[in-house]
């Protein structure tokens, strides 16, 4: 699969991800600031007062709804709630302040797109001048770090969700092979990366099933718990200084060679009939893919959760920021400020499935009380929060996804039948390429 149908198939589901979590119908119209998107824009404009706040939202948080309640707390205030696919919205906030204009008071930013924005500061406000440092102890330390320069002494946005990752796995596969199914069990069965191993060695043995269909999420998972890895705070490229990412590589070169791991590329129709057929044990993936699975596995009790060998990492979310052009900077703060408080963390995980990024949700009852029938009735959301607090910030760098879409290719043409060693020098030469434009 080319880069490029990896790019639209992720924007597809993540869009179609928050598309499923609900919301209501709305009149589209065209992008107020930037250029016209390629998609639809809606617009929805709530509220009656004089001050109005242009906030740009992509896929569907639910947070029309939370929006009701402020403005009902605040009526000087009317929030006009644009939205749009994700890469448009950041397409067009790129454009709207390259132009220094037509930008929003409130724009979200992905988690994965907030390094397109580091090199413009100018553009947009700095939160800790409008007191944000004050609500720094709201948020898990890591995910307050990453909407942060690189000394700390700027932040772009507030977080709003995350997406920290577990292991996913069959318990008919786990039962097939001999094994107890339940989620402590498998939890102290793969404590670590090799016992990941030893188990998809009998899994494969028992059953003639793989340990999972993507060695690309294999990757992700050894990749997100590395301490360092494609920058340092320069922007300098260190994969040649740390063994971390080339450890991570010929680990699911080495699963590839034992025909443990599958091909299959992630979103490909094949891919999503594997979670509905039973043809691999296990998928390391974060709070989101649980929808995606239910989609795509409608069976109940076949699907569980517990956590990922040697700890976790974070794959999604998004930043609330404040364009510097807005005239209602201070608004603006007060309303993100409110919109990512624990209390409203919670009211948009229990109707939309944003998983929160405060840990005070993490204690609250009807967090801790809530069961998924779909996955055997477990406790999910304790599951997730603690692979949350047990993510380790690491530096990522403006072209660390450039950069790790060479890994990818070089693991694609690992699985082809390509030698590992040399395919990992040619991504490197294809990382010093990218640096040097």
């Amino acid at each position: 699969m080319s880069k490029f149908m990896k790019l639209a198939a992720s924007t597809i589901l993540a869009v179609s991800l928050l598309a499923a979590c609900g919301g209501g119908d709305e009149t589209p119209t065209e992008n107020a600031g930037g250029d016209d998107t390629n998609g639809d824009t809606t617009t929805e404009s709530i509220g009656d007062g004089d001050i109005e706040l242009v906030f740009w939202e992509f896929g569907n948080t639910g947070y029309d709804q939370l929006i009701e309640e402020y403005v009902a707390d605040n009526p000087h205030i009317t929030i006009n709630l644009q939205n749009s696919d994700m890469n448009d919205l950041h397409d067009n906030l790129f454009t709207s302040i390259s132009a220094g204009s037509g930008a929003p008071d409130i724009t979200m930013i992905e988690e994965a797109q907030i390094e397109r924005y580091r090199n413009a500061e100018h553009a947009f406000t700095n939160l800790f001048d409008l007191g944000a440092e004050d609500l720094r102890d709201n948020y898990l330390d890591w995910v307050f770090q990453n909407g942060e320069n690189a000394d700390g002494t700027f932040l772009f946005g507030l977080p709003t969700d995350i997406g920290p990752t577990v292991m996913f796995y069959r318990t008919d596969v786990f039962e097939e092979a001999g094994f107890d199914s339940s989620p402590e069990a498998v939890s102290e069965l793969i404590a670590t990366w090799e016992d990941f191993e030893r188990v998809a060695e009998e899994i494969k043995e028992n059953t003639g099933k793989l340990m999972t269909d993507a060695g690309e999420l294999v990757f992700n998972a050894r990749r997100d718990q590395a301490t360092q890895q494609y920058f340092n705070t320069d922007e300098e490229l260190i994969v040649d200084e740390h063994d971390q990412i080339k450890d991570a590589f010929n680990y699911v070169a080495n699963l590839m060679d034992k025909e443990l791991v599958g091909d299959i590329p992630l979103w490909t129709p094949e891919w999503f009939a594997g979670m509905g057929e039973g043809t691999y044990a296990t998928m390391l993936a974060p709070a989101w893919m649980q929808g995606v699975i239910k989609d795509n596995s409608p069976e109940e009790g076949v699907w569980s959760i517990t956590t990922m060998p040697e700890g976790a990492g974070n794959w999604g979310g998004s930043y609330l920021a404040v364009p510097a052009e807005s005239e209602q900077a201070e608004e603006a703060y007060k309303f993100i400020s409110w919109l990512t408080a624990p209390e409203q963390q919670l009211k948009a995980f229990l109707g939309y499935g944003l998983f929160p990024s405060a840990p005070a949700v993490y204690d609250m009852p009807e967090f801790i009380e809530y069961e998924d029938p779909y996955f055997g009735g477990i406790a999910t959301a304790q599951v997730f929060s603690e692979a949350a607090q047990s993510v380790v910030p690491v530096y990522k760098g403006r072209f660390y996804y450039p950069v790790d879409d060479e890994v990818k290719e070089a693991l694609d043409n690992v699985s082809a039948g390509a030698d590992p060693e040399e395919e990992w020098r040619l991504a490197i030469e294809r990382m010093e390429r990218i640096l040097a434009r």
